[in-house]
């Protein structure tokens, strides 16, 4: 038998690791490897601690799955010899894909040694004593079943506790889950730790002023803050605005049931906070911008071509040549109809600056008066007739399966084909009304976000840093953009070309919840006219 000698060990808990077991299973593979002419690999640190052998977190995440992708792989000689303290170490799956596992490293010319009984693993030995493989499917069955029952105890018993915490009842610990980064635990209760509490504030304003992930990483390196102490990741931004813990409540999902416990945690968001973050989280993914200088009104899927209807898209070109201070030149900074993507084309062809439309947009929503008139009395009403409908539909959907519900309990025999259809087209519907729930109460607080008091003064502010490109300004005025129109459509040569002086353009601003308008707009970013949609188009 050639080949090295490895030894294997694994520890559910880290505290075992503490005993004895360790330094016993070690001495014997020593001893087995000298006594049988072999070495010992003392340079590969086959250990698991804290994994799990029923959940495969050796297998996904830990040593022993690294040791199995080297088998696969052929990096260890046949012939060598895995030294384990017994095979529950090696899997407490089901029996089926325990015996697969061994099976795998014994296919490959590995011996498998348990050191607890001393029985050996090898094809030529299961060859000569079939018994043995039987033996150890039994042996598995029964670790499988400990760790199985074992796991629904303690299922049970968390179940319980969550329910006594949401019933008032328990208000202890539960140890499940993980724990926010921001938190620590001393003595029994929660205590915030200043310094990463400090970075997620930091992360969520970045992230509400329009900030991505990878910017606000490198934002709060700069200033020498971290969310977890593990090092930044754009994926933790990501992760942290949807973290309910922000409120207070700890998300824990047993069984495929989802339990939010409310008040588990110290809160650092009110629950007006929560619900303005997430309507900010719900158009995000339209939102991302880049380079150094982002452009304002497109990428968000609302800007688009007034005569193709197809999306616009911006573009930086000629950035070698830059102005002072390293603005792009206006006719450097483009707008482009996507229909050429289309293989259609578009009837009005051409691009056009965006400088002037940036500058209209500005100019114009920075009065008042024009504000009130995209959004007339009440901006919020459209999103609360959503919402009231949208929750209308849910109760009457919710009726009519109760109704159905009974009617196939009370059926005798099997339940119909046509009822369980029914049951479950309700259900479809009753889960497209809650999403639609869930977007008009998104729009309803960004409604609220952006009320009318005072936006023409945040229009103004951002006004002159969008003009100097400067990159927090604009990415800001992305963000109120966003929130501000449903659809900006552009007539790069006017909406009718034939009748529009040169140099001339138009544009319709459609509010969310609003009504349009449409500004007519001059080389010079100048809007010199303003009409309401229908009178642009008579």
């Amino acid at each position: 038998m050639g080949g090295l000698v490895y030894s294997y060990m694994r520890f559910s808990d880290p505290r075992q690791a503490a005993g004895h077991s360790g330094e016993r299973q070690r001495a014997y593979a020593a001893r087995w490897a000298e006594e049988h002419g072999l070495q010992l690999d003392d340079s590969l640190s086959l250990k698991d601690e804290g994994l799990s052998a029923y959940h495969q977190q050796h297998i996904k995440s830990g040593a022993l799955g690294v040791f199995l992708a080297a088998v696969d792989a052929g990096r260890v000689p046949v012939g060598s010899v895995l030294i384990v303290e017994g095979l529950d170490r090696l899997s407490r799956a089901e029996p089926i894909q325990a015996q697969a596992q061994l099976a795998q490293i014994v296919n490959a010319g590995i011996t498998v040694v348990t050191a607890s009984d001393g029985k050996t693993y090898s094809r030529e030995h299961l060859k000569a004593n079939p018994m043995d493989l039987v033996y150890s499917l039994l042996v598995m069955i029964r670790a499988h079943e400990e760790s199985d029952t074992k796991s629904k105890r303690v299922l049970a018993s968390i179940r319980r506790q969550c329910e006594g915490w949401m019933a008032g009842t328990y208000t202890g610990l539960i140890r499940n889950g993980k724990d926010p980064a921001w938190l620590e635990l001393v003595d029994g209760k929660w205590q915030i730790v200043p310094s990463r509490v400090e970075a997620v504030h930091a992360g969520l304003d970045l992230y509400r002023r329009g900030h991505g992930a990878s910017s606000i990483v490198r934002e709060l390196h700069t200033r020498g803050l971290s969310l977890t102490g593990r090092g930044p990741q754009a994926l933790q931004i990501y992760r942290l605005i949807h973290q309910r813990a922000l409120i207070g409540e700890k998300e824990l999902l047993l069984a495929g049931e989802q339990y939010n416990l409310p008040g588990y945690y110290p809160a650092l968001l009110t629950p007006a906070e929560w619900s303005e973050l997430q309507a900010v989280a719900g158009g995000r993914g339209r939102r991302t911008a880049k380079g150094p200088v982002p452009h304002i009104i497109t990428g968000m899927r609302i800007t688009l071509c007034g005569y193709c209807g197809r999306a616009l898209c911006g573009q930086n070109i000629g950035t070698r040549n830059r102005l002072p201070g390293g603005r792009i030149q206006d006719g450097h900074r483009r707008l482009h109809c996507t229909s050429k993507a289309y293989g259609d084309g578009c009837p009005v062809a051409g691009s056009t600056s965006v400088a002037p439309i940036e500058r209209a947009l500005m100019s114009y929503c920075s009065d008042i008066v024009n504000l009130q008139a995209l959004y007339g009395a009440d901006r919020a009403a459209a999103p609360r007739a959503r919402l009231a409908t949208a929750r209308e539909r849910v109760a009457d959907l919710t009726e009519k399966l109760e109704r159905l519900t009974d009617a196939m309990l009370a059926s005798a025999g099997s339940v119909p084909a046509t009822f369980a259809k029914r049951a479950r087209e309700l259900e479809a519907e009753q889960q497209i009304q809650q999403a639609e729930i869930v977007a008009a109460e998104r729009d309803l607080a960004a409604s609220a976000r952006t009320h009318l008091t005072g936006a023409d003064e945040i229009w103004r502010k951002l006004s002159e840093g969008v003009e100097a490109q400067d990159t927090d300004s604009r990415l800001q005025t992305r963000q109120l953009v966003a929130d501000t129109f449903e659809r900006i459509v552009i007539y790069h040569k006017g909406v009718r070309p034939s009748e529009t002086p040169p140099g001339m353009m138009d544009m319709m601003l459609v509010a969310k919840g609003g009504t349009a308008r449409v500004l007519r707009i001059n080389a010079k970013g100048e809007w010199v006219a303003a009409e309401s949609m229908a009178g642009a188009c008579t």
